[in-house]
């Protein structure tokens, strides 16, 4: 398990406004991100079952 090490920026007040991540850990949450929003759009998708993928796989050439 990766630990955050973020910094913040603050404002006159001592307020936090913005906060500052590693490259890789803005990447991580922006992937885990587009996850998410594609889970949320296939939510009422029918489900498909392992036969039928492997169906359509051969039936593609690709297995």
């Amino acid at each position: 398990m990766e630990i955050l090490a973020e910094q913040y920026i603050i404002d006159t007040n001592g307020k936090k406004v913005s906060v500052i991540l590693s490259y890789k850990k803005y990447k991580k949450l922006l992937e885990d991100l587009h996850d998410l929003a594609t889970i949320a759009e296939r939510r009422n998708e029918k489900p498909i079952s392992l036969e039928e993928i492997k169906d359509k796989l051969k039936k593609d050439g690709i297995l």
